[in-house]
């Protein structure tokens, strides 16, 4: 069976656009159609300047909006990615086959450092390298396909290169994985800026959506969208970045074509006002469901206990043979 790995990563509460452009793809499709793994990749969070409580708690946010959006546990593996040690031990050995250009040629890293300078910030080793623990997450598990947006399809063509140098250098060890993009998945942009993709850890909130924002503030954003020139009604993401965007919104909650919607409105607050309340409906049984697990902390704690032992059990296998591949003495009770 195909095995796929995807993760969020709690450094902003979850937004439309992570589940209208992933989750939801997770809960509908891939867990039905895949072994599916979905971690919360916290060590991720620790690249940047934190707050330490802050990322506890968004961490058993994501997990519990997991599970409200109708992953299920029993079908899928769902669990946090610091409580499966075999991630750190396998992110140095891909240290170890990764180079330096490599590292310093993800774009992220080139923007993410700017931007952290840009605050006066120091940029923390951990920026430059965290595509290798990226690598590790998926190949610790022999993942087949990485469901991936565009952003992050050069990592995971690193992976697939760090895992063919490997096993060139040191025998077939990992599987070689591939991006797969989303199938049902919609583009949701920033409301306020169309150009640019809608991001949990934008520091402005104006233009984004959040999955547990409540329905009057979604109203709010959505009416306060910014639009184009001109009256026209049409999709075209280059001259309509505004109205596209929220066709495209609006498409994904109802299981429309945008393209067809727009000949559907004569106005902007129309297409606000029906996209607005389109987001409301859909957004209403998760925020009910992850109201009842947030009730409930100690099924939220089982689940991802279960979750990070069933975890281990795949990755520990890999991890250790790529330990002795490589070159690394075994420990003494296991010495054959």
């Amino acid at each position: 069976m195909t095995r796929i790995f995807s993760g969020v990563k709690p450094t902003g509460h979850l937004t439309l656009g992570n589940y209208l452009g992933a989750v939801r793809q997770w809960a509908e499709v891939d867990q039905y159609r895949a072994d599916s793994l979905f971690s919360i990749v916290d060590l991720h969070a620790l690249t940047v300047e934190h707050d330490p409580g802050r990322v506890r708690r968004l961490s058993r946010q994501a997990a519990t909006l997991l599970l409200a959006s109708g992953i299920d546990p029993e079908r899928a593996t769902v669990f946090v990615q610091s409580h499966v040690d075999e991630h750190a031990r396998l992110s140095y050995l891909l240290e170890c086959v990764a180079t330096d250009g490599e590292m310093r040629r993800m774009i992220q890293y080139k923007e993410k450092s700017v931007l952290e300078r840009a605050r006066g910030g120091s940029v923390r080793l951990s920026l430059l390298t965290y595509p290798v623990l990226m690598a590790a997450d998926i190949l610790a598990y022999d993942a087949d396909e990485v469901p991936v947006g565009e952003d992050q399809t050069q990592h995971v063509e690193l992976t697939r290169d760090l895992a063919v140098r490997f096993n060139q250098r040191y025998g077939q060890t990992f599987v070689v994985p591939r991006a797969t993009p989303p199938k049902v998945a919609a583009r949701v942009m920033d409301l306020q800026d169309p150009t640019s993709k809608m991001g949990k850890s934008h520091e402005a909130g104006a233009g984004i959506v959040y999955l547990l924002d409540e329905p009057d503030v979604v109203r709010k954003k959505i009416m306060r969208a910014v639009t184009d020139s001109g009256t026209e009604i049409v999709f075209d993401r280059e001259s309509k970045p505004g109205v596209s965007n929220l066709l495209e919104i609006l498409a994904a909650c109802q299981g429309g074509n945008p393209e067809a919607l727009g000949g559907a409105y004569e106005s902007y607050g129309a297409l606000k006002k029906d996209t607005a309340e389109a987001v409301v409906e859909l957004l209403r049984p998760v925020q009910q469901r992850h109201k009842e697990l947030a009730a409930d902390p100690t099924y939220l704690e089982e689940v991802l206990r279960r979750g990070a032992e069933r975890a281990r059990g795949m990755a520990k296998p890999t991890v250790d043979g790529a330990y002795r591949a490589i070159g690394l003495l075994p420990p003494v009770n296991e010495a054959r």
